[in-house]
């Protein structure tokens, strides 16, 4: 899909663009799985959530059921923990700067659970 959405933009036609993203993937040269698992190991390479990623393959033509198997047995809690310990060297020192905190990873794609598990609880 991605490919095709490419040559569309390069002036070639809906019509010839998906033929020959067809026809290459008869072949074998394309496949939205190889994509899709190269795009997802960049990503969380990235520190980014499953939202976002999940959102970025939508937004390519890659839907839930090919993006399930590489989304599976992720180990979210420790790539948002990453993730925050890269941009905030500090634990946060009020409720302000938890809520940032939260806004970031949020930002980034992680949902609320998350969230909060890798930040921890908020100081009083």
């Amino acid at each position: 899909m991605e490919l095709a959405r490419k040559l569309e933009a390069k002036g070639h036609g809906s019509d010839v663009a998906k033929r020959v993203v067809s026809e290459l993937a008869c072949q074998g040269l394309q496949s939205d799985r190889r994509f899709t698992d190269a795009f997802v190991r960049s990503r969380i390479g990235r520190g980014q959530g499953e939202r976002k990623i999940r959102a970025d393959l939508h937004s390519r033509g890659i839907d839930d059921t090919t993006a399930d198997p590489f989304m599976a047995d992720v180990p979210w809690i420790e790539i948002a923990t990453e993730a925050l310990h890269k941009r905030f060297s500090e634990p946060p020192a009020d409720r302000n700067e938890w809520a940032r905190r939260a806004r970031f990873l949020a930002g980034r794609g992680f949902p609320s659970d998350i969230v909060a598990t890798a930040i921890g609880n908020a100081p009083r």
